[in-house]
């Protein structure tokens, strides 16, 4: 069984979703910013409830289903860096964008602090925290069953899990990079998708089904 732990839903996998999403501002002011950064597509949906104009502001993207979620509503992406972690996007804002007013729109827990990094360096990102996470409770009886492949698409995620459920030996874990691989139990089985997008964990997922199954 290969059990998918993001709020998207998949076809071949078990939908167990971790994690919903609240604002947490009731108001948006985009005044005097040159340019805006976004780590993450709920960011880019939360903006756009907030405010519709964030999209007349070019933006700086990590990831592909964040700058896709950012054209699809209507923005301009002018920069996504190669790698898709939060110190490559701060290292590239140095190099390349450290005379611009950026404002970082973020959830409450982020993985990597940008602003701190980027301070060091002297240049004063903004943050606006505009939305929070919060995990969905299960009993015991909803955990995976045994040999399981579990996709943990963010650290959150894992956090849930472990709050609802203990860890078997016998599961595998799928993650969706390496910052997210951190966050699992010290004795997991797991493998890191080849690129960070949910469709590479499931295909990753799939791989190590074939391969158990042929066993």
């Amino acid at each position: 069984m290969i059990y998918l732990l993001s709020p998207i839903q998949k076809e071949g996998c078990i939908h167990l979703p971790m994690i919903e999403f609240s604002l947490i501002e009731q108001e948006l002011i985009l005044d005097g910013y040159d340019l805006l950064m976004f780590t993450s597509k709920q960011a880019v949906k939360s903006a756009e409830l907030l405010n519709k104009k964030w999209k007349e502001i070019p933006c700086l993207a990590i990831g592909a289903s964040t700058a896709e979620e950012i054209e699809r509503l209507g923005g301009t992406v002018l920069y996504q860096p190669k790698s898709f972690y939060g110190k490559s996007l701060s290292k590239d804002v140095i190099e390349n964008f450290f005379d611009k007013k950026i404002l970082y729109l973020r959830p409450k827990v982020v993985s990597f602090d940008s602003k701190n990094f980027l301070a060091q360096a002297g240049i004063e990102l903004q943050e606006k925290i505009i939305y929070e996470t919060s995990c969905i409770k299960y009993t015991k009886e909803s955990a995976p069953e045994k040999n399981a492949i579990i996709i943990f698409t963010s650290p959150s995620t894992i956090h849930c899990f472990l709050e609802s459920f203990e860890w078997n030996e016998s599961y595998t874990a799928v993650v969706i990079g390496e910052a997210t691989k951190e966050y699992l139990p010290a004795q997991a089985q797991y493998e890191v998708a080849d690129i960070p997008q949910i469709d590479a964990c499931i295909v990753k997922a799939k791989q190590i089904l074939r391969t158990s199954n042929s066993k």
